[in-house]
């Protein structure tokens, strides 16, 4: 497995290296985002750990041109910009997590395993499951063809588990990407928006496609 890391700190570069070639990955490291970008291009790599403020160009611009150019290359980005509006920016532009520095190493590693596991990457722009219908560019969702009155943070909550069709996600993973905040289990604000985008995406249909976990979390997926 070849992992390309496009990170401009020498230290953490080095130690993202060192971590997955303990791990049995093949890690080369671009100091730039044109470096970085050419060799996503022209390389073999089975990810990407992407930073956002590169020398050069920057890694929303790195993600962009990859997509443009037809590349799947899955891609996480990893950086300390941690606005909920960069995490979204991010998923939008095509990159398949978001974590943000301080971080675990551990953590960094399950999560590219989670994805490798997944295989060949869906459509980028447009995401299908079953009859819904999500466009992640013009912000719009569908289902059977009629259009879903969605806020944007219902958006972004149904688009991050949508990315992750088949998986149980976690009601942490879903208050950070989402809300940008650490999960409190005395707060219900995740299980209250769930079940507001059960009100949209499921109750006037017969299927019914975002599924719950007890304890765990929730799942999108057709049945």
């Amino acid at each position: 497995m070849r992992v390309l890391i496009v990170e401009d700190e020498t230290k953490a570069a080095e130690y993202l290296r060192k971590g997955f070639s303990e791990n049995g990955f093949v890690a080369d490291v671009a100091g730039c985002g044109e470096d970085g970008l050419h060799l996503a291009l022209t390389g073999d790599y089975e990810l990407i750990i992407l930073d956002v403020g590169l020398p050069e160009r920057s890694g929303w611009s790195v993600i962009s041109e990859l997509r443009r150019s037809g590349k799947d290359i899955p891609v996480i980005f990893l950086t300390a910009r941690d606005a909920v509006e960069d995490r979204i920016k991010g998923l939008e532009l095509g990159a398949d997590d978001y974590l943000i520095k301080p971080f675990v190493f551990s953590e960094l590693l399950a999560r590219v395993r989670t994805i490798l596991r997944r295989g060949p990457l869906r459509q980028l722009d447009i995401l299908r499951i079953g009859d819904l219908s999500i466009d992640l560019v013009r912000h719009k969702a569908t289902r059977d063809n009629k259009r879903l009155d969605l806020t944007p943070k219902e958006f972004a909550l149904l688009s991050l588990l949508a990315r992750r069709t088949g998986e149980v996600v976690s009601r942490t993973l879903i208050a950070e990407q989402v809300w940008d905040m650490n999960f409190d289990s005395d707060t219900n604000v995740v299980d209250v928006a769930v079940r507001r985008l059960r009100s949209k995406v499921d109750d006037p249909f017969e299927t019914k496609l975002i599924h719950t976990l007890r304890g765990v979390g929730y799942v999108l997926e057709e049945r």
